[in-house]
């Protein structure tokens, strides 16, 4: 059932004031961590012909998916009233808002010294999955540039939207098909046919999210829109062009272009028809993931003084 506005909001301040400290992660590992070891123990079923593993990839994401759901279900039936703190902080575990940041923030903190470009190097490579260690000064902060903008519907605009949809059960169980989808949404051997039901079901959840959240850069850069609504359609995933596309417009940069990924390159579409970016870019960047971030606190604001009582 849906959620009220209120307690959404309550949850993303509470990530965005404290996120998952690193401290309590090392005692208790963040319940993602819970789902991605779930399914590392149901990869033994990936083995057969395709339509075995296909089939075994469907059933795999119906226990992980159905299960984060039905403790979210739980969690919101028996959670109330002067438990409601319980069920904000459990609500707080679904977003990425103040991660995000952190994360992107380190990539920032080390270009601002030009010698620094191996930390630089390492702290880009926390967040994405290309390889960095050739990467210069401009492929880094584009690297940062584009995880910041997919990110930001990953892990702020989609879990908030079905948080809000389909309360925690919505919440846990986007998160699980998400996460699912980053281990074993691959379309690459021996993913191709098990991880292809994550896949397809974490392209038709962030179907929606992905295109508020290009919006929403978009809206706050007040830029961009010409470029994400001409390129989002050239990345490969149906949804991850439209934040990135919004991104490159609303900084006047190109973002994309060939990158390399376990020694192999792949050439990829670019995004914008500006320079490549440099560190203040990536500054500029984290400033409108701010700004679109306060435009989504508002929002919530807006929705809890129009929600029934």
């Amino acid at each position: 059932m849906p959620a009220d506005p209120w307690i959404v909001l309550a949850a993303a301040g509470l990530e965005g004031a404290v996120g998952y400290p690193a401290r309590l992660h090392r005692r208790l590992p963040h319940p993602v961590a819970w789902i991605g070891a779930g399914l590392r123990r149901l990869e033994v079923l990936n083995r057969g012909g395709d339509l075995a593993r296909r089939f075994a990839g469907v059933l795999v994401l119906l226990l992980v998916a159905g299960g984060a759901g039905a403790a979210g279900w739980l969690i919101d039936r028996f959670l109330q009233g002067w438990a409601l703190i319980l069920t904000i902080m459990a609500g707080s575990l679904g977003l990425a808002a103040r991660s995000l940041h952190d994360h992107v923030a380190a990539v920032g903190r080390a270009l601002d010294t030009p010698t620094n470009l191996p930390a630089a190097r390492a702290a880009v490579g926390m967040i994405v999955g290309r390889d960095t260690a050739a990467l210069d000064e401009s492929g880094v902060a584009a690297a940062a540039l584009e995880s910041l903008a997919e990110s930001f519907n990953d892990g702020v605009v989609a879990p908030l939207f079905w948080f809000l949809l389909g309360g925690l059960a919505g919440l846990f169980a986007y998160k699980a098909v998400n996460t699912a989808d980053s281990l074993i949404g691959h379309r690459e051997e021996p993913w191709r046919c098990f991880g292809w039901a994550s896949a397809r079901a974490d392209d038709l959840m962030n179907l929606i999210p992905a295109r508020i959240a290009g919006a929403l850069i978009a809206l706050v850069a007040g830029r961009g829109w010409r470029v994400m609504l001409a390129h989002a359609g050239k990345h490969a995933s149906p949804n991850s062009g439209w934040p990135e596309a919004a991104m490159a417009g609303a900084l006047r940069v190109q973002l994309g272009g060939p990158a390399s990924y376990d020694g192999v390159s792949y050439a990829r579409p670019t995004f914008g028809q500006g320079p490549r970016p440099s560190p203040l870019d990536l500054r500029r960047g984290l400033g409108l993931y701010l700004r679109a971030c306060g435009v989504l606190a508002a929002v919530l604001a807006l929705g809890g003084l129009a929600w029934p009582r």
